[in-house]
């Protein structure tokens, strides 16, 4: 029993050092860099400072052309949209921008925000981003909503949204009890890499998806819902809760790819470089 117990305890300790280092969903600068520059495509790495928070961002193609930013899910980083921001088509058309949203990358990472203020950060970045062209904004997963929030508290900023298997309907989010559980106890310092802040922010959507919902209004331009059939981590009811909501957008187009699952972004890459691609 000593052996056994004297073993067990190993393991926790052992998994307590290793499980805030694994798991991250980042990338270094350092290797970033060295991954575009073999793919000959330029990166520029920018951390900034809002309201004494870190806002790290990436950001490929030419200041004088219209701009794509990407907000990625829960978890995720930047990098999550590197192969578009290397993508030579897309580079022709757009400048891109790829944010780490607050909590993941290298924008604080580990400190969960609420949607409310993760747009009250990025926010301010629109007057060093935008340059008098068409802006776009891409959200994926837990990014859509946000992108919406964006949109409305930032009037006017936004010429085309894409939403990517957004979760934006109350109904469809599960109460998921556990998740509380894990995160006001012990037990959350057992959970791997960027999957504790995922875990946090996402106790915090279950009340931001409600909150948001005004937002919906807010939204005038265009909009392409793209959402798998069988995504069963945001069901495809909420492209149908989306394209009803937004009332007041000039445009709506919804793309459902037959037995695709949540990670379009990468698995369905050509469907959605399309989607891009008809942005301007």
């Amino acid at each position: 029993m000593k052996i056994s117990l004297g073993s067990f305890l190993v393991v926790v300790i052992a998994w307590l050092i290793i499980a805030p280092g694994c798991m991250q969903f980042r990338i270094s600068d350092s290797e970033a860099t060295k991954q575009f520059k073999e793919a000959g495509v330029p990166l520029t790495i920018q951390t900034v400072k809002v309201d004494k928070h870190n806002l790290h961002y990436t950001q490929t193609g030419s200041d004088t052309l219209p701009t794509i930013l990407f907000v990625h899910g829960s978890p995720g980083s930047w990098n999550a949209f590197a192969r578009y921001m290397q993508d030579k088509d897309l580079l022709s058309k757009f400048r891109m921008i790829s944010v780490d949203r607050p909590g993941f990358g290298y924008s604080d990472y580990g400190k969960a925000e609420s949607l409310a203020q993760q747009s009250a950060l990025i926010s301010p970045l629109f007057a060093t981003w935008k340059n008098g062209k068409p802006f776009y904004l891409v959200g994926h997963s837990l990014g859509g909503p946000l992108i919406i929030q964006l949109v409305a508290d930032n009037p006017g900023i936004a010429d085309a949204l894409v939403l990517l298997a957004a979760s934006v309907d109350p109904a469809e989010e599960k109460k998921e009890g556990w998740r509380s559980v894990l995160d006001g106890s012990v037990l959350r310092y057992f959970i791997p890499g960027a999957f504790k802040p995922s875990n946090t922010e996402l106790l915090y959507f279950k009340k931001d998806v409600i909150a948001m919902q005004d937002c919906f209004d807010d939204v005038t331009c265009r909009v392409y819902i793209v959402h798998g059939t069988k995504d069963t981590f945001v069901p495809p009811g909420n492209a149908a809760y989306a394209a009803k909501k937004l009332v007041n957008a000039s445009f709506i187009e919804t793309v459902m790819i037959p037995d695709a699952n949540h990670f379009i972004p990468w698995q369905h890459y050509d469907t959605i470089k399309a989607v891009l691609m008809k942005l301007y």
